[in-house]
């Protein structure tokens, strides 16, 4: 009887195996970009600060949909208002109210991205985080870099064939170990960081932020096996 070689991890003398990783990695521009706007307030009794950070709140909202197309997400990621006790006296005694919101956006045109987060960094108490560069989940750049991985696998078994006299014959197992490296957003040191905070506006508008995007790192691994002739030994 003979033996399936298909079940023979090592291969047989007449049907060696040969097993290689291919690796690739490229350097590409982002295509999106996120920021994180945090919106405050603060007064001496709780309508106040909810109608001052409301007021705020909406004033930002409406200047980021003001740009249309180039916004691609806007959320409001949580909402907070807090009170501030006394740090003298007896009692439950409340000297202040804080309230914040917290949005994020994100952005496909990057020269858009420098004028918004200079036009709300001019806003009252208005905090801008990022800009965090990022690719989309579906960015042609992840398929590249897997498709230069199966040729670098390829390249290196037919390499490792040929100095045993041998060639390819077939392909057994193709194994993906993960792709691409996805980027977490507002991760600290994920990318060029952008921080300000004003707390009032200008009459004047400030000039637009140069905003330089940083290259991302797509990287493909794959383990590959093949089958070859016999080896001239």
């Amino acid at each position: 009887m003979t033996q399936d070689t298909s079940h023979q991890p090592y291969g047989t003398p007449e049907v060696p195996r040969v097993a290689v990783r291919g690796e690739a990695t490229l350097e590409v521009d982002p295509e999106i970009a996120r920021i994180g706007i945090t919106v405050s307030a603060r007064g001496t009794d709780r309508r106040t600060a909810l109608e001052d950070l409301t007021r705020r709140n909406n004033a930002v909202l409406d200047l980021v949909k003001s740009y249309g197309d180039p916004v691609e997400k806007l959320e409001t990621g949580a909402f907070s208002i807090t009170p501030e006790l006394g740090r003298h006296g007896r009692g439950e005694r409340i000297r202040a109210y804080h309230g914040r919101v917290h949005l994020i956006a994100e952005l496909n045109d990057f020269t858009t991205l420098g004028e918004l987060t200079t036009r709300l960094a001019d806003l009252e108490l208005t905090q801008v985080d990022g800009p965090w560069w990022t690719l989309r989940p579906t960015s042609p750049a992840h398929g590249e870099a897997r498709r230069q991985a199966v040729l670098e696998a390829v390249q290196r078994a037919r390499e490792y064939a040929a100095a045993l006299g041998a060639e390819l014959a077939a392909l057994v197992e193709l194994a993906d170990l993960g792709a691409e490296n996805a980027p977490i957003p507002f991760q600290a040191g994920a990318g060029s960081g952008m921080r300000t905070m004003a707390f009032s506006a200008t009459e004047e508008t400030a000039p637009a932020l140069d905003l330089e995007p940083q290259r991302q790192t797509v990287y493909a691994q794959v383990n590959a096996r093949f089958t070859m002739t016999p080896p001239q030994l």
